[in-house]
């Protein structure tokens, strides 16, 4: 038997609310560091968008999908990269996702910290403060996608 992939859709409130954030972010508005994310839609061919919260551990750029494997996961995984805009500025790239490991616990401890306010109620009771297995347990409900810059 095959478990299904852990998704949490958002509420209709949640819609509206990333409507209003995806919008100032393309009139050049971050709330906190966030940006609209296009991908190319995997079926539709079309550009599908959506706020995220970029994050930055150690350097390196990461998108990390809080509500677990979205539309703009599985968009992601079949586009290797898209767009990231804050008004007139776009930033084109590719994306790697990266393996449930040691390093991506790391990294999505890094991100409650930082994006803990916003994202704790789509983490199951993880937090920042969990230990390393539980961080390391929640790895394959969260995607990951390290962003580098466009070939």
């Amino acid at each position: 038997m095959t478990q299904q992939a852990y998704y949490l859709r958002a509420s209709s409130f949640a819609q509206r609310l990333n409507r209003i954030v995806g919008w100032l972010a393309r009139h050049g508005l971050s709330l906190g560091g966030s940006a609209e994310l296009s991908v190319r839609g995997r079926r539709s061919g079309q550009m599908q968008r959506i706020p995220v919260n970029m994050h930055t551990f150690e350097g390196e750029r990461y998108l990390v999908s809080a509500r677990g494997h979205s539309q703009w996961v599985r968009n992601m995984r079949a586009a290797a990269g898209g767009e990231l805009r804050l008004g007139r500025r776009v930033d084109h790239f590719t994306a790697v996702e990266i393996a449930d490991d040691a390093q991506k616990a790391r990294i999505i401890r890094a991100y409650l910290e930082r994006w803990g306010w916003q994202v704790d109620q789509y983490f199951q009771g993880v937090t920042a403060k969990s230990t390393d297995a539980e961080l390391l347990a929640a790895c394959p409900d969260h995607p990951v996608f390290r962003i580098g810059a466009a070939a």
